[in-house]
Parts: structure tokens; C-alpha cells; sequence
């Protein structure tokens, strides 16, 4: 999709969602100088378009106890091996996110568990399709 279908109202209306998703059209509509019946019709317009895909919440993984946070580089051990270890962390709740990259390992992922014993249970399953390199979050600045 071109850029060009999207317009600098339409830019601001996104920044405004990504920054908080439960803003109501009316509110936004004050900053954009427009009511909320117009506004609404261009967030329809930007889910139709594609933009818009979802809404999610911010939430805080320490007030549910998960302690730990570890960003997994894995390496598979073949190329055939791709299927069941997508399988693999579609099942995995502890997964949260999971990416196919290129360069250093084949897939990044970032799990959060309660404890580091609940962390090494993950890896011990996870060496069934590779190798890994884990690293542990201290702290999150953006």
C-alpha cells in the first residue's frame, strides 16, 4: 500500500491510537479538528486499508509474576526442522514473541516465566530443534 493513500489527518489519528487505543473518536477529534463521527469514519477507512490490524493493551509482566524476562536467539538443528518448531512455540505460553531473522540464528524469541527454573524448563524442551543463546533483560528503557 502507498503512503499516498494515507493523509496527515490520518497520520495523526494513528499516532494518537498507538500512544493510547482507548481513546474515544470524540476525544480524538479535538486534536485533529474534526467530530468524532468523521474520525471514526477514517479509523474504518484505516482497518479496511489494512493499517490498523488490532488493538492491544499495556500491562506490566511483574504484576503477574513473571520475573523473568529472556530474549532467545535459537538455532535450529536443520533446515527440515521448521515446521514443528513453529509448532512448538505456537504452544508455548511462556513464548511472547517469536520472529524469523537472518544473520546470527535462525529465530529471536522473547519469553517471560515466573522464575529461572520455569526459564531452563523452557530451554530443556526447546533443545529438541536446536541450540540457543539466551540473554536476560535488567531493564527496559524504551
Amino acid at each position: 500500500m502507498s503512503q499516498a493513500l494515507l493523509d496527515e489527518t490520518d497520520l495523526l489519528i494513528l499516532r494518537q491510537l498507538i500512544q493510547d487505543s482507548t481513546l474515544s473518536n470524540k476525544e480524538i477529534g479535538r486534536t485533529v479538528h474534526m467530530t468524532g463521527q468523521a474520525v471514526g469514519a477514517r479509523i474504518r477507512r484505516l482497518r479496511e486499508l489494512g493499517v490498523i490490524t488490532g488493538y492491544s493493551i499495556g500491562w506490566d509482566p511483574e504484576k503477574l509474576g513473571l520475573h523473568v524476562h529472556a530474549l532467545i536467539t535459537v538455532f535450529l538443528n536443520s533446515g527440515s526442522a521448521h515446521q514443528t518448531f513453529l509448532q512448538f512455540v505456537a504452544s508455548e505460553e511462556e513464548i511472547e514473541e517469536a520472529y524469523r531473522v537472518s544473520g546470527e540464528g535462525c529465530y529471536w524469541m522473547r519469553a517471560r516465566t515466573e522464575s529461572p527454573e520455569r526459564l531452563n524448563a523452557l530451554l530443556d524442551r526447546l533443545l529438541k530443534y536446536g541450540n540457543y543463546k539466551v540473554s536476560l533483560a535488567i531493564g527496559q528503557v524504551k
